[in-house]
């Protein structure tokens, strides 16, 4: 038999942990001659604001016991739900068995990932792993056909509308079926990853994603392609928990680029700002002041760091905040941002800018997942960090105190670019950046070019990269790399070391008399 198209609701089941929009959908089912069956805090609020409600225990017969672990998973629930009432069969065995239909299930769950973000213990987080509410919303969903339901708050205002129509159309319950089952699968998601976690289990056996759509966007890479953004319910600081103050909406290239450049300031301890341009550093400085910061990230590269994204580690102030504003930004990310630098940059209406009210730590672990044809690849965060103790100097010369700190910076720069990545610094502050180049030597050579066309543009007769020191993101296969960073004037390298020809490598660092130091840990960023 074809499903009724419209189901109007008679009987409707409530239990819900957030009660947000609660007593309108309760108060708009009475109006609509709908008997309503809850439990627990739900039946309280309901009654407190006078709605008549029937206890799901009387409506069965059954009481709820072991401190309401079991209250619905009864026959008399479950059978009113999953009965089909176009089966003669079931309607005959519903009546023997005195089952009433019920028409509408609202529920949505234990606060299960809310308890775990607060820090609550494990026997707390147990606790609030929702039994009776899943299985609820799966039987609802299963038998869509003839019942609705409704998982969250967000939903009320469709589901009141369709009251108002005589009840639920088989779209609607079609649509809400599939938010059921994602609600569910997202829910279990959570509780498997805390398991895992319980386990010390970074990576494991099965490893289920689960996101819930922020917004639609207006298109992805490339306006041929849909997008959208999703949040997975973390807490790390950052454009999925910032706030936008103004501009106008975030593009999907908005997104990547403001994460890029937001993780890579958070590496600095001093005031620091990061220019970022397709998801590559164009500009990192630290310095005692923003506005100083700002000038020389600037320096580096003011042709790319055009339509760029800017991050700071501080709050935004507002004479940085009027140098910024010179030039055409999209995106500004910092913690927060003073008053008069809000005022400054209400000024640019397209301007987006990003308040996160905290920074990520960079030593702190988490997973990072990239898609593939037929799979998904997934490793932990690059945490890494090197100190100087960590440095092993393989030349004949040691690195000044001055060069240390500048190749320390480097390296914690390189991070961030992609590989092929070389990045020349004098400073504390890029002078020099060559990026996701197939060869090493060239990523090399164009940073060295750059820095020139920056100097030219400073007005500086010399190249930026002239006694700067040189990171590498990883280790230099030959000599030719190093001998074009030294061509433009580097006096000290940084890079992990491991290949065949370090040996060839250290020899040309000494011919040309620089120093140069081994990290043993790589940096590859794809």
């Amino acid at each position: 038999m074809t499903p009724p198209t419209t189901v109007p609701v008679r009987r409707a089941l409530i239990s819900v942990s957030d009660k947000k929009g609660l007593l309108d959908l309760a108060r708009a089912l009475v109006a609509h001659g709908a008997e309503i069956l809850s439990t627990g805090g739900s039946a309280r609020a309901l009654r407190e604001a006078g709605i008549a409600v029937r206890d799901v225990s009387e409506h069965t017969g059954f009481p709820e016991i072991l401190d309401g672990r079991v209250k619905t998973l009864v026959p008399q629930v479950h059978g009113g739900i999953l009965g089909r009432r176009d089966l003669p069969a079931h309607v005959q065995q519903m009546e023997e068995h005195k089952i009433a239909p019920i028409d509408l299930v609202a529920v949505n769950l234990y606060p299960f990932e809310a308890t775990v973000a607060s820090g609550a213990g494990p026997e707390d987080c147990i606790e609030n792993i929702d039994i009776g509410g899943p299985a609820l919303i799966r039987a609802a969903a299963k038998n869509h056909a003839h019942v609705a339901i409704v998982t969250d708050p967000a939903q009320y205002g469709e589901v009141i509308a369709a009251l108002e129509n005589g009840g639920t159309t088989l779209a609607q319950r079609t649509k809400l079926a599939g938010a059921a089952y994602a609600r569910t699968a997202a829910y279990d998601a959570a509780i498997a990853a805390w398991f895992a976690g319980q386990e010390g289990e970074v990576l494991p056996p099965r490893m289920i994603l689960a996101g819930e759509k922020r917004e639609s966007l207006r298109y992805g890479e490339n306006p041929h392609q849909k997008a959208a953004f999703y949040t997975d319910g973390s807490t790390r600081p950052g454009v999925a928990t910032a706030k936008q103050i103004q501009g106008k909406a975030l593009s999907y290239n908005n997104i990547n680029d403001t994460d890029a450049a937001f993780e890579a300031v958070a590496e600095f301890d001093e005031p620091a700002v990061v220019i970022v341009k397709h998801a590559n550093p164009c500009g990192v400085a630290v310095a005692p002041t923003q506005a100083e910061a700002w000038d020389r990230a600037l320096r580096c590269d003011p042709v790319s760091a055009f339509g760029g994204i800017v991050a700071l580690n501080r709050t935004l102030e507002a004479e940085a905040a009027s140098r910024i504003a010179g030039i055409f930004t999209e995106v500004i990310v910092a913690p927060d941002a003073t008053a008069e630098a809000r005022e400054i940059l209400s000024r640019k209406k397209n301007l987006r800018l990003l308040l996160t009210g905290a920074l990520p730590d960079p030593a702190a672990g988490g997973v990072v997942v990239r898609s593939v044809a037929g799979g998904f690849l997934a490793q932990t965060r690059d945490s890494g960090r090197i100190t100087p103790d960590a440095l092993k100097v393989v030349t004949k010369r040691a690195p000044t105190s001055a060069e240390m700190a500048d190749l320390i910076f480097a390296f914690r720069v390189a991070k961030h670019v992609k590989s092929n990545a070389i990045v020349y610094v004098k400073d504390q502050s890029t002078v020099g950046i060559g990026a996701g180049q197939m060869s090493r030597v060239d990523s090399a050579r164009i940073a060295a070019t750059k820095s020139a066309d920056a100097a030219k543009e400073a007005g500086i007769d010399h190249p930026l990269t002239q006694g700067s020191v040189v990171a590498s993101d990883a280790f230099f296969p030959f000599a030719d790399g190093l001998e074009a960073a030294i061509a433009a004037g580097a006096t000290a390298v940084i890079q992990p070391g491991g290949s065949i020809r370090d040996d060839e490598v250290i020899a040309a660092a000494d011919k040309a008399g620089i120093a140069m130091v081994f990290t043993g840990m790589r940096h590859f960023r794809h």
